[in-house]
């Protein structure tokens, strides 16, 4: 790019008000952060650099080499190369997105794990209840509460079991050595709906090292959906809960209690009051 090209550059940018470019540097610069935060810890983190690497250098190459020696079969190819790589980020970030859209769609006016306060009171009872049984006895389990996001899909590789949501039914479901206990339960609408249920796992360096299978399994499974996935570690008796992509560690039964209720009760479940909450609830199980 020769001197007369540059200046020919900031005499077409002259009759613009600087405000405009300011403006418009700073929305550029909003949406650059708002996509590296959004992709912050998930499995297309390491990507957006790659690509701006990419693009960048072939963009500058055009410019000096293709411009100056009017290579135009090369800046056509260019242009197509550009159409496809946005179809190709497609696929890369297909997680991504649909984690983008299940948060735009969702809905939060019939949030809940069953029909009314008291039933849900029960079954917040019976997790606990199931939860704190598993963590005495370092039993392992992996629990996913639906909300508003149907896990039909997700849990037809498991077992349907369709009953009643009981701390009993649950313990016996995880205890050691039955058919059903080294994978997931999924429940629905307040009922046990399946058991045996294999999760979608998180990518191993999304989680500290001390953290296994099952816990992956809980973010992964908090990552493709919105549902809160409860789990006890087999190795330390810790109980968890798996929300968004985020895992809330070593939770007391009474702080188990609230984040639940404050989760599936319909209490703006996933917004800042929620997030509120949580982070005092962290606090407290450390």
């Amino acid at each position: 790019m020769n001197s007369t090209s540059i200046t020919s550059f900031f005499n077409a940018l002259h009759p613009i008000p600087w405000w405009k470019i300011l403006i418009e540097l700073v929305v550029i610069a909003a949406a650059v952060l708002f996509v590296v935060r959004f992709l912050r810890g998930t499995r297309g983190a390491r990507m957006p650099r790659g690509i701006a690497i990419v693009l960048v250098t072939l963009y500058v190459l055009l410019q000096l080499v293709a411009g100056q020696l009017h290579f135009d079969r090369i800046s056509f190819l260019y242009s197509k190369f550009l159409t496809y790589a946005v179809y190709g980020a497609i696929v890369v970030f297909q997680p991504e997105l649909r984690r983008a859209l299940l948060k735009l769609g969702e809905t939060r006016l019939f949030r809940g794990l069953s029909g009314g306060s008291g039933e849900l009171g029960q079954d917040v009872d019976a997790l606990v209840e199931a939860a704190m049984f598993c963590a005495r006895r370092k039993i392992g389990a992996v629990i996913a509460i639906e909300r508003d996001v149907n896990l039909g899909a997700i849990a037809e590789n498991g077992t349907l079991v369709n009953a009643d949501l009981t701390a009993d039914l649950l313990n016996t479901i995880f205890w050691p050595n039955s058919p059903l206990h080294d994978l997931g339960v999924v429940i629905s609408n307040g009922r046990l709906m399946y058991a045996g249920v294999q999760f979608p796992m998180a990518e191993s360096g999304e989680l500290e090292k001390e953290l296994g299978a099952r816990h992956r399994a809980a973010v992964g499974m908090s990552q493709e959906s919105d549902a809160v996935v409860l789990v006890v570690s087999e190795e330390t008796g810790d109980v968890s809960i798996a929300e968004r992509g985020q895992l809330i560690r070593k939770l007391t039964p009474d702080a188990l209690r609230d984040l639940l209720t404050e989760l599936l009760g319909g209490g703006g479940g996933g917004g800042p009051a929620s997030e509120k909450k949580s982070d005092g609830l962290r606090r407290e199980a450390a």
